[in-house]
């Protein structure tokens, strides 16, 4: 695991993230309200004081459980199916909100389970709020990273104005149109992971909607 300085997450994190990414031309993900998580947290640690290895811990805590849910369900593919994950990108493919630099690094228990799907014919497809103005940046940024991408959805002009969750949804069920059975759904927002069109979800740490 890298070493990284560690800092407080505070609700100005997000916006000097963000504002150093629009000069790097990679903002940050927008966010919205949206219910309650649908899949358990395994991170229990306050938001109000959060660093760099708190938050890996917790996110590798989520993927130990995703890793041998993936090996199962692709060992019983069934004939025929072709099977997908899809991430989210801003604090789940991506590290954001920790390092404020271009390309931004891997979150490395994602990456982990990402490759594992990847390696055992498994599409890996990214959903993002990030508008489509930054399409290019991060499809590059995710391909440096290590992902091997089979799409990556961003927001069109319109899109802006939609629920993000709702935007989110829409996305994955075009994914399903594909021919594409999601078998799980990786993301740190409630917005992320409502609306079904997935058989798991997981869930990161947002620290009470503190990261973005």
């Amino acid at each position: 695991m890298r070493s990284r300085r560690s800092w407080p997450i505070r609700a100005s994190v997000t916006a000097v993230s963000a504002a150093a990414l629009v000069a790097l031309a990679a903002p940050a993900e927008a966010t919205a309200p949206a219910s309650p998580a649908v899949s358990p947290v395994a991170a229990a640690t306050a938001a109000a004081d959060v660093d760099y290895d708190t938050w890996q811990r917790d996110c590798r805590a989520v993927m130990d459980q995703a890793l041998p849910y993936l090996k199962q369900r692709i060992g019983d593919t069934r004939p025929g199916e072709k099977q997908a994950i899809v991430l989210d990108v801003d604090n789940t493919a991506l590290e954001t909100d920790f390092g404020f630099s271009f390309p931004q690094p891997a979150n490395e228990p994602v990456l982990e389970v990402a490759e594992y799907a990847q390696e055992h014919g498994v599409a890996v497809f990214f959903v993002t709020a990030r508008p489509g103005i930054i399409h290019a940046p991060t499809d590059w940024n995710l391909d440096h990273a290590g992902y091997e991408s089979s799409g990556l959805y961003v927001r069109g002009f319109f899109d802006l104005f939609k629920n993000v969750a709702d935007y989110k949804t829409a996305q994955r069920v075009h994914i399903e149109a594909k021919g594409y059975t999601i078998i799980a759904n990786i993301g740190n927002s409630a917005t992320d992971l409502s609306g079904g069109h997935a058989e798991r979800t997981f869930k990161l740490p947002d620290y009470d909607g503190q990261l973005s």
